[in-house]
């Protein structure tokens, strides 16, 4: 069976190894004295209070991002990863604000060395893998067109685009324009929505910024009228069980929406969201599915399907996948 990854952060997996030696690199001190200290340190022990002491654990990791050689790095060894947990294909997303933040890089820079890595750990490793760039809502309008005017540059190495960060703060209705010209550019559309506000936030998401697939979601479970519109015009649900639990989005995993979602005819995937933040991989997911949502064999392999229909690639790479399932 093909095993994809549609939810993953880049800028959301950066080993502790990576931050440690690129620290003693670029002479930047950190307050952990060793490894393992780090380790605890970037990676969310239980769980945190909300989304946005959740976003803070991913400070320290581009916190050590202090050249375009380093964001190369970064995104490589993302692709490493993914061939290590066993996907057989792997979208991944990042902010080039949020990794160019802490040494003032030019964003069109780490866009440009994202982009390199991916395409030479892709090579390396043979996992096709295509990027969805990411405006960080946090950071305003005006940041977020600077971001765009960055990621429209590199448009055909890039499928889509999505807006994370403070959903509440910064509704999806403030950045109508920017999808508007995302969509006009080719790209598709998923969004962060439902995961730390309403179920409007998802129509916001789908009827102002035109998205097919929405980030999470969880607050769907709220609204029928909402859940059977998904179901009946192919709005998808990237799920990330572990980071639900971690960000205070869905606490009780045992009852997760996800197998509400499923009965209701959503086309559902599963996810690892930010695996460096969270200490884990796609396996824990779908164990979890299983052991502690109580899924079925049936339905967890019917997700793995849906990794392959909804993604954001095109027809002879989706052939590809499942004909080496056969």
């Amino acid at each position: 069976m093909p095993l994809t990854d549609l939810h993953r952060h880049l800028d959301g997996n950066i080993r502790p190894s990576t931050i440690w030696q690129l620290a003693q690199e670029f002479s930047i001190p950190l307050q952990q004295q060793n490894l393992e200290e780090l380790i605890q340190a970037t990676q969310v022990q239980f769980k945190t209070t909300d989304l946005l002491a959740f976003l803070q654990q991913m400070e320290l990791g581009v916190s050590v991002l202090a050249s375009e050689q380093a964001c190369y790095r970064v995104a490589y060894e993302n692709v490493e990863d993914a061939k290590r947990a066993g996907l057989t294909y792997v979208e991944l997303r990042f902010s080039p604000v949020f990794m160019a933040q802490a040494h003032n890089l030019p964003i069109e820079q780490v866009v440009d060395a994202v982009v390199a890595g991916c395409k030479a750990g892709s090579k390396k490793f043979g996992v096709p893998v295509n990027l969805i760039g990411i405006l960080s809502r946090s950071y305003g309008e005006a940041t977020c067109y600077q971001e765009l005017w960055a990621l429209l540059r590199a448009k055909d190495d890039i499928v889509a685009l999505d807006l994370a960060g403070d959903e509440k703060g910064f509704p999806a209705i403030r950045f109508k324009q920017h999808f508007k010209l995302a969509r006009d550019a080719g790209w598709n559309i998923t969004v962060h929505a439902g995961e730390a506000d309403g179920p409007h936030s998802i129509w916001q998401a789908i009827d102002e910024l035109g998205a097919t697939r929405i980030g999470h979601s969880v607050a769907a479970r709220k609204d029928p009228h909402l859940m059977d519109f998904m179901a009946k015009n192919d709005i998808s649900i990237e799920c990330c069980l572990t980071s639900n639990f971690q960000t205070g989005a869905f606490t009780d995993i045992a009852h997760h929406p996800i197998k509400t979602f499923i009965e209701r005819g959503i086309v559902v995937t599963l996810n690892t969201d930010d695996p460096g933040v969270s200490g884990i991989e796609i396996a824990d997911e779908y164990r979890l599915a299983r052991e502690v949502v109580g899924l079925s064999a049936k339905q967890l392999a019917q997700i793995q399907l849906n990794g392959v229909e909804v993604a954001f690639a095109g027809d002879s790479v989706k052939w590809e996948l499942l004909s080496q399932s056969r």
